[in-house]
């Protein structure tokens, strides 16, 4: 009987960027918009879509093996798990998210503790509860199905919710009043599985893979011939960065110099280099960076 492993893909926000992620690592992955199973092409993966918000209680149990969920639905579930890797990413970027304290433009509501006695609506009902409490505040704290941001000021007096880059919430006519949590995804592990050799040798290399192609968003390579007499002022370019490979070229006084460098300074750095000497410049994507 072949081995598998059991790995729980989050469904949702999540769900595009995680898929994403995989694709990027090296997986093939096809996803049918009736069916809650992905299929793998590595025929010891056997996956499951399941809620962000769900996902560690399903870990805990050992219905799943593995999977992917943020740091505040475990919080909120109180799950008992193995945390494998932190992997910061979200629906839109790069980074971690925040869970807030919003309230109207209008509101009267300055700091946490004016919410004394006050009605919130959100998501994260049990994790905003413990806050509220370790605060010595006591306000009802109600669970909302979505459209939160639309519930003050009639229906709730503040909202906790989830704000990658606070848009949604200056849509809403809605300030921020305090962050309570900050949150980004993690791989977690069911603690029995963790302990099977050959689940957690999967495990870390699915992870690594997935670090790798984390680490590859936002770098690009960069290949460039150079002649002797400019190689000083191109290596000063690129002083600041990873040191280059360097390799002599069959032209004599030639050399080959290639880097990895992050993306957002390709476009000011390029134009120097090309006025520096450098010729030959090739910009290239990358799909994995492996320490």
């Amino acid at each position: 009987m072949s081995k598998i492993l059991k790995l729980g893909v989050p469904k949702g926000s999540l769900q595009e960027s995680t898929l994403k992620l995989f694709r990027k690592a090296g997986y093939h992955i096809t996803v049918s918009s009736r069916s809650y199973y992905p299929s793998f092409d590595d025929p010891e993966i056997e996956a499951m879509l399941i809620r962000a918000q769900e996902m560690a209680r399903y870990v805990e149990d050992g219905i799943l093996d593995c999977g992917l969920t943020g740091k505040d639905w475990m919080l909120e579930q109180n799950a008992d798990v193995h945390e494998v890797a932190e992997l910061i990413y979200a629906k839109e970027g790069l980074r971690p998210v925040r869970w807030v304290i919003a309230v109207p433009n209008e509101s009267k509501i300055k700091s946490v503790r004016d919410l004394n006695g006050k009605r919130i609506a959100t998501e994260l009902v049990g994790f905003t509860k413990r806050y509220l409490k370790s605060k010595g505040i006591n306000a009802e704290v109600d669970f909302s199905w979505g459209a939160t941001e639309v519930k003050p000021p009639h229906l709730a007096d503040a909202i906790v919710e989830l704000t990658e880059t606070g848009t949604s919430l200056k849509a809403n006519n809605l300030r921020e009043v305090e962050t309570i949590l900050e949150s980004s995804t993690r791989f977690i592990a069911n603690k029995k599985a963790w302990k099977d050799k050959w689940k957690r040798q999967k495990m870390e290399n699915i992870v690594m893979l997935l670090r790798g192609a984390l680490a590859a968003e936002e770098k690009v390579g960069l290949k460039m011939n150079v002649p002797e007499k400019s190689f000083k002022r191109v290596m000063s370019l690129l002083s600041a960065m990873h040191s280059p490979t360097i390799s002599p070229l069959s032209d004599r006084g030639w050399y080959a110099l290639e880097v990895i460098i992050d993306e957002r300074v390709v476009r000011d750095i390029i134009p120097k280099l090309k006025m520096a000497g450098a010729t030959g410049i090739v910009e290239y994507p990358l799909s994995k960076v492996i320490p």
